[in-house]
């Protein structure tokens, strides 16, 4: 009798799936992609909503990085992917065999933090599917920010593939000094890999002549996004004033829809200036104003296995040379990730400089790469200047470089601010321009809001609409309101408001002039300075006219002692008490993602707690603190901050 054969050990897989708002969680996919390679995994990474739940058995460990948005959602680009999990007819074995982990990504300054990994975990494992490495959790507000977290999880989770899934005796894991091939790689356009050597004539010039209308025509093919049209980019407060706050109004011919809360994503543009610098520093100069294509680093590759391209409509851009292509997708300013530093020790033969590049990758050494990197807020570019022996080759910029991504502004118009006059759709915001001097005393800028401080009316930009998470329904928006938004916070606040002025003035012509039953709008504005941004301030008291709205304003720096939206609240107790619990009032707190969100929720416990003494309601601390909790609940606590 002939012995059977031994059965083929099975394939090493896994699958990498992110759901990402503003691109962390994509990279922090491509950052476990990149380890489940080195351990000879088969590897796919993926946004959630390209793959089906059904085909997730098919591999040895899927791995979910997702980030949580508005009131604990997930972000857009895994909603199908979390609606198809929560169909009534799927059994409790629908995902058996499934061996999951998850790092989820959040900010503890909401209530609801990291609430989308924790849905998703708990979902999976309602379906039969086994958490196999207990899941990380990062906090934006960390010392070290995501870093901090994320370090410490993957190096561990490192050392469990390891234990669980040993390599093959004779197999060792890819040293973190060899370089994963990129996937993707750029050519010239006619095939080749090498570029055509051509004289150097005015080139250079007019590439920076044609730079300004580059910027302010923007012709890039980024799918599901609308051309809006600039017409208005107004300085809002005074010359002198540290701050450059501009209202920016968009408008689309498309006569699209949108919600108090709603959010426009803005795609920016690099400086020619910058673009210039990084060609220079790179010694690309021969290949900078040459056609090229994104294509697969390897032909002979399934074409199913391939990830999907860093950039995706590539190839519906007209013309594109690698100038363009720097100045249109990628981030040359972002504060440099891990990975970054990864990538670039390979393209250097210095012994000094390539050491030192490792040492920033090395769990060991995270708060020196915080001192090198996020707290002087230093750039890509800088980094590039400083190591200059770094010459990485043209090919690979999109797998060096991260891609630009839009960066969202709320909308700041409801109401009959909404529409233009053509049937198309308007979009207003309140953009604080990003400009500071760091610790090591140089000036930085943000990359989008310094190119939408340069355009002009009549320029055109690629936005998407986003939904948000305020979601106010018709009862919450005609009932009573609390709305704390200090500085440019106030602009989802004022979408809010001209939202119930329209509903208001809908509802008195259509009953002869009778005034509807709506609930008081309390409006906390804070500020530095009365006469420099107190935003909207005329409009608070045409608006009041036709809502019943009472604005309260605290100004830190016009007096002595600071005054901040949260003090106001503990000097009206027992107004915030009536308002919002013998009313049953809604409360939307808007803005900095900072201390704001804790104070303003830590003097609501006050009023709770204090502010019913006249009703002879006395709450303890503990019952006040679930009061709040009960409104966050009901959906009548809601926070939007960044």
């Amino acid at each position: 009798m002939s012995e059977s054969p031994s059965p083929r050990p099975p394939k090493r897989s896994a699958l990498v799936l992110y759901g990402s708002e503003t691109g962390n969680a994509q990279e922090v996919a491509e950052e476990l992609g990149a380890l489940a390679e080195r351990l000879h995994f088969m590897t796919q990474v993926s946004e959630m909503n390209h793959i089906k739940p059904e085909t997730l058995s098919s591999y040895t460990i899927v791995i979910f990085a997702l980030s949580t948005t508005g009131q604990g959602d997930l972000p857009a680009n895994a909603r199908t992917f979390w609606r198809s999990l929560l169909l009534k007819r799927l059994s409790s074995t629908f995902l058996e065999g499934v061996r999951f982990t998850s790092f989820g990504l959040g900010d503890s300054s909401y209530p609801k933090f990291n609430w989308a990994s924790r849905k998703l975990c708990k979902r999976l494992v309602q379906l039969g599917a086994s958490e196999a490495y207990l899941s990380g959790e990062a906090d934006q507000q960390h010392p070290e920010g995501l870093e901090g977290t994320f370090i410490p999880w993957i190096t561990d989770f490192r050392k469990h593939l390891l234990d669980t899934y040993p390599l093959p005796e004779g197999q060792h894991p890819i040293p973190e000094d060899v370089q994963l091939p990129p996937k993707w790689v750029l050519q010239l356009q006619d095939g080749s890999l090498s570029p055509k050597i051509k004289p150097r004539t005015q080139g250079q010039r007019t590439s920076v002549e044609n730079s300004k209308s580059r910027l302010e025509h923007d012709l890039r093919p980024i799918p599901d996004t609308l051309t809006a049209t600039l017409t208005q980019n107004k300085r809002v407060t005074p010359p002198k004033h540290w701050q450059d706050v501009r209202h920016v109004s968009l408008t689309v011919s498309d006569s699209v829809t949108y919600v108090p809360g709603d959010m426009i994503s803005i795609m920016p543009k690099n400086f020619a200036e910058d673009v210039h610098a990084l060609i220079q520093m790179m010694g690309w100069e021969d290949q900078a104003d040459q056609l090229v294509s994104l294509v697969p680093a390897d032909a002979q590759h399934p074409a199913e296995d391939l990830p999907l391209p860093p950039i995706l409509s590539l190839e519906s851009y007209p013309k594109l040379t690698l100038r363009a292509l720097i100045m249109d997708y990628l981030d040359i300013r972002a504060i440099p990730r891990r990975k970054f530093f990864s990538e670039i020790a390979h393209y250097t033969d210095d012994e000094m400089q390539k050491e030192r590049l490792l040492e920033f990758t090395n769990p060991e050494f995270l708060d020196e790469l915080w001192d090198y990197t996020s707290r002087p807020r230093r750039s890509i570019l800088e980094v590039l200047h400083e190591f200059d022996t770094v010459k990485i080759p043209w090919q690979h910029a999109t797998s060096v470089f991260p891609i630009l991504r839009g960066r969202q502004f709320s909308i700041a118009s409801g109401g009959e601010l909404k529409r233009t006059p053509e049937g198309g759709a308007k979009f207003e915001l309140l953009i604080a321009i990003v400009k500071y001097k760091t610790i090591i005393k140089r000036i930085r800028e943000g990359v989008c809001t310094k190119y939408i401080s340069v355009l002009q009316p009549g320029s055109t930009l690629k936005v998407h609409l986003q939904r948000g998470g305020l979601n106010s329904s018709l009862g919450q928006l005609t009932g009573p309101t609390v709305l704390v938004g200090p500085g440019t916070g106030v602009a989802p606040l004022r979408s809010m408001i001209w939202e119930k002025a329209a509903l208001v003035k809908a509802y008195k012509e259509e009953n002869g002039g009778a005034e509807p039953s709506i609930g008081p709008t309390i409006l906390l504005f804070g500020g530095r300075n009365r006469d420099a941004d107190f935003f909207f301030d005329e409009e608070w008291q045409q608006l009041s006219k036709l809502v019943k709205l009472e604005v309260f304003a605290a100004f830190s720096r016009d007096q002595k002692q600071k005054v901040y939206v949260q003090d106001v609240i503990r000097d009206n107790l027992g107004f915030f008490f009536r308002l919002l619990h013998n009313m049953s009032g809604s409360v939307y707190v808007c803005g900095s993602s900072g201390r704001m969100p804790q104070a303003v929720r830590e003097a609501l416990v006050e009023a709770f707690q204090n502010g019913g003494e006249r009703e002879g309601e006395r709450f303890s601390r503990e019952e006040a603190e679930e009061y709040l909790l009960g409104m966050e609940k009901s959906g009548r606590y809601k926070q939007e901050t960044w």
